[in-house]
């Protein structure tokens, strides 16, 4: 691939993410979703959040499954989901996140 093919690529790619989130945006409103829709809507964001987070908790570089005392990433998982639960504070749950994994860094 010539650097021109890939900046053509990458310009494409650009414009139809572009486009198809400002298709959303101009419908807003206009468009009447059903209420079940609205409600398994709701279910998207930690779905995706989950999909992204887990694997990673669990197989920190993608090294097979470490459901362990070794694992820091899990434990800093853990313990920032409960501060997420229990303060529903995003700063306060990263920040506590953080801690805790470089805490354990430290130790293990």
């Amino acid at each position: 691939m010539t650097p021109l093919q890939l900046w053509l690529t990458i310009l494409v790619m650009g414009l139809v993410t572009f486009l198809t989130r400002l298709s959303f945006i101009l419908a807003w409103g206009r468009i009447e979703m059903p209420d079940w829709v609205r409600r398994a809507l709701r279910y998207v964001p930690p779905a995706v959040l989950s999909a992204i987070i887990l694997p990673e908790l669990l197989r920190p570089g993608g090294e097979p499954i470490n459901i362990s005392w070794q694992n820091e990433r899990l434990l800093a998982g853990i313990v920032a989901a409960i501060v997420a639960w229990r303060t529903r504070n995003a700063l306060l749950t990263i920040l506590v996140g953080l801690a805790v994994f470089w805490g354990l860094k430290l130790i293990v």
